[in-house]
């Protein structure tokens, strides 16, 4: 099956709803002739399966249908061929007769050399080599390359899922993980440590490699000699390999498999206060650099990152991560897409973080060890974030005895966390307009005029509570479509807003939103040339609709966005993006635009709101108010 009819099915996958042909089109970068062609190729493919549903709301995916349909291909394709025959090749050290693998295969002799074409770029990419002598293939190499061959073939096929335990097990019948993969959580929690979930399951693939290869004698004796254990977690993983599978690691694999703990799955020290970890873990100097860079970030962001269990944890993190970053043996992070979509800003930021750890160690980190800063930034943001500002209100009600106070105490303990009483008024004859509140309270019938009032009875009942809190959500609506306006507008413009602007490639798409902003004495020559860069770095496409292009240095006059909605969508980078937002950060505006921009990603993460903004954005104006009521909603 063609990449892009694959695609097509992962894309249907991913969505549980209905896809239009359009969507489609626009993410495979096709037309929707071609979506139609590939949805007719993947049914009769699938036949006598039904795959794919179609309607007149577009196509989705029978997913019962489609595993069924999976599970069939299982050994029958070209891919699946290969990488059988890799694997044998990697199993039998004497080789494999080119005739007889044909025979086994029931293929013919030219489809195996074929195949074995293919396997030569694949085994270079581990450091192996094929070697042929008559009909009989044979690969050479060293245990360790042989190893990762292993791993680099199951990731592949797992590349679209989360690598987990069950697909490891499937893979490796004689290899029973589960109760290993609990025994082995006890044990690093009894040690004290930060476990990452995400890690362990790729470490339990190394395990599984190694106690196979083991099991099936197919170490060579020289890396098979015991070397004794290293380190407090050895000993432990040892015991635990023995009463699971019975086997006694090589000290070589011994070392890998605890190299890997240390760097991809745990950190020290969940037990201890910040300044134990601090001295005990040897962490003085990390911690005295994280807080460095938190302290430039908090001056770029404008948020506090000053905090002394932050400062630690992160400082934890960098060390592993740094680790990995010189051996090229980053940690994958499923969640990196929706981190970016979902959380930009803090993506942003510890895309900041991360430039900064560059610099000091020289090495490279990409968009999965971004992610994981942002998890830190962001639990750190939510721990801290204040709760949401509270509606002020003000009770109007005759004065009879102590009765307000009853009120009081029942309105408090039903809405505290929503309003807040400024003010109790027990007159009757006031000026409602000279009542300062987002709402007013009473039990007055001639004062009970207006959105922002509400008539409850003297004694509150539920009912009363239940409107007073409709009337909340109502005021805090009305303000927040106030308000949204006044701050769309002070960032857009007319002058740097354009329908269908095309270009070559993101390069000069930036160039040309830059080159209006430096027009508008907005930014200079060098932001541009930063936005570049930063683009360079990571992809700032955050959804599949929208890129929001921007340097990291925060030197423009003012902040502002340069703005081109498209018809018909670009690439940029695996994305293929509508909107493209070119962001001028001064260093006075950014805190009171973070949430704005939120917001703004927030709409383009759903393809039905973006598809309505670009139909409904004929001017500058309908673009406002369009982008107002998709935030709003």
């Amino acid at each position: 099956m063609s990449d892009r009819r694959q695609r097509l099915l992962d894309y249907l996958a991913e969505n549980d709803g209905w896809t239009t042909s359009g969507q489609l089109a626009d993410r495979l970068g096709v037309t929707t002739r071609s979506v139609r062609s590939y949805v007719t190729a993947a049914k009769s493919a699938a036949e006598p399966l039904d795959i794919i549903v179609s309607s007149a709301e577009g196509y989705r995916l029978n997913r019962d249908a489609y595993a069924a349909w999976v599970g069939q291909r299982s050994g029958d394709s070209g891919g699946d061929r290969l990488y059988r025959v890799v694997r044998q090749l990697n199993e039998t050290p004497d080789g494999l007769d080119v005739h007889e693998l044909a025979s086994a295969l029931f293929v013919s002799e030219s489809t195996v050399e074929a195949d074995l074409r293919k396997a030569r770029p694949i085994l270079d990419e581990c450091g192996l080599t094929l070697r042929r002598q008559g009909s009989r293939v044979s690969v050479q190499g060293t245990e360790e390359n042989r190893r990762r061959l292993v791993s680099r073939l199951f990731r592949a096929e797992s590349a679209r899922g989360f690598v987990e335990v069950e697909r490891i097990q499937n893979e490796f019948g004689s290899v029973n993980l589960t109760a290993f993969k609990t025994d082995l959580l006890d044990l690093l929690g009894a040690g004290g440590y930060f476990v990452n979930e995400y890690g362990l399951d790729s470490v339990l693939l190394h395990v599984a490699i190694a106690v196979d290869r083991t099991l099936k004698d197919l170490v060579p004796t020289d890396a098979a000699a015991t070397v004794p254990p290293q380190g407090e977690l050895a000993p432990g993983i040892l015991d635990l390999l023995d009463r699971h599978f019975a086997v006694t690691l090589s000290g070589a694999d011994l070392e890998h498999l605890v190299m890997l703990l240390t760097t991809r799955v745990i950190t020290p020290g969940h037990d201890l206060q910040a300044h134990e970890q601090t001295e005990q873990l040897g962490l003085t100097d990390d911690v005295a650099f994280v807080r460095e860079v938190a302290r430039r970030a908090s001056e770029r962001y404008l948020i506090d990152l000053d905090n002394d269990e932050f400062a630690v944890r992160l400082a934890l993190h960098v060390r592993n991560l740094v680790a990995r970053a010189r051996v090229s043996s980053y940690s994958r992070n499923p969640m990196t897409r929706s981190i970016k979509t979902s959380y930009p800003m803090t993506y942003e930021l510890a895309v900041f973080i991360a430039s900064e750890i560059q610099r000091k160690e020289s090495i490279s980190i990409n968009d999965d060890e971004i992610a994981y800063i942002a998890l830190h930034v962001g639990s750190h943001l939510e721990r801290q974030s204040r709760r949401e500002e509270m509606v002020t209100c003000t009770l109007v009600f005759p004065n009879y005895y102590d009765i307000h106070l009853m009120m009081l105490r029942r309105l408090e303990a039903a809405l505290g966390d929503e309003v807040r009483v400024d003010k109790i008024i027990t007159r009757t004859d006031i000026d409602r307009a000279e009542i300062d509140t987002d709402l007013i309270i009473t039990t007055v019938p001639a004062l009970a005029l207006g959105d922002s009032t509400v008539l409850v009875q003297t004694f509150l009942t539920d009912d009363d509570i239940d409107t007073i809190r409709r009337a909340v959500r109502r005021v805090r609506r009305q303000q927040r479509r106030r308000q949204l306006k006044d701050e769309l507008l002070l960032y857009f413009s007319e002058e740097l807003y354009v329908r269908n602007l095309s270009a070559r490639d993101e390069v000069d798409m930036i160039t040309q939103l830059g080159e209006r902003m430096l027009a508008q004495g907005i930014i200079d020559e060098p932001y541009i040339a930063g936005a570049i860069e930063r683009e360079r770095m990571s992809s700032t496409a955050f959804t599949d609709t929208v890129a929001v292009p921007h340097s990291m240095l925060m030197s423009a006059n003012r902040t502002a966005i340069a703005i081109a909605v498209n018809d018909h969508p670009m690439d940029w980078g695996e994305n293929r993006v509508n909107v493209i937002a070119l962001i001028a950060f001064s260093s006075s505006g950014r805190n009171s635009f973070q949430t704005i921009f939120d917001q703004f990603v927030e709409v383009f993460s759903e393809r039905d709101e973006v598809q309505q903004l670009i139909r409904g954005s004929v001017s500058f104006s309908a673009f406002i108010e369009e982008l107002v009521h998709l935030m709003d909603s």
